[in-house]
């Protein structure tokens, strides 16, 4: 078992959950960026453009879910420490068959914001399938990712591709 020094960090030294101590790390601006994807029919994406689908404005409510999820990432991960966000941002682009979800979050803290993104991104893409559901059952939601981050001890990271 780990001691937090090596291995698993959210683990005590008997194995049990536990939420990394954080308090002796040097807060910095922290910043990550998350992407996902929802694939859907041509048909969905036009009404998405149009502005056809019957639920409303689909983008715009999935972009304050977003952020929204963001800012609550701590009560649904267990394990993430609360944050004072700085900035989130939740960014959503039509694409032919798809929807492409670009979320930033940034922060000054002692621990990172990259969960924060990725819930952005995630719940962002669960809102447009919610709101599309009743027109194309067969969406799905994709290649969910870190793509940057960069801030803290482990300096800026890139996802390769």
């Amino acid at each position: 078992m780990s001691d937090g020094s090596e291995g698993f960090t959210h683990l005590d030294a008997e194995g049990r959950a536990r939420m990394v101590d954080v308090g002796d790390k040097e807060a910095t601006r922290r910043r990550a960026v998350a992407r996902a994807r929802v694939d859907m029919a041509v048909d969905t994406a036009q009404a998405l453009v149009g502005g056809t689908v019957p639920k409303g404005d689909v983008l715009a409510v999935a972009r304050v879910a977003g952020i929204q999820a963001a800012k609550r990432t701590s009560e649904l991960i267990p394990l993430c420490h609360p944050l004072m966000l700085s900035s989130v941002s939740v960014d959503l682009t039509v694409g032919e068959a798809w929807v492409d979800i670009e979320a930033v979050a940034e922060t000054v803290e002692r621990t990172g914001v990259e969960m924060e993104a990725l819930m952005a991104c995630s719940v962002a893409a669960l809102t447009v399938y919610d709101m599309c559901k009743a027109m194309d059952r067969s969406m799905s939601v994709t290649e969910v990712a870190l793509w940057e981050k960069s801030g803290g001890r482990s300096g800026p990271w890139t996802r390769e591709g």
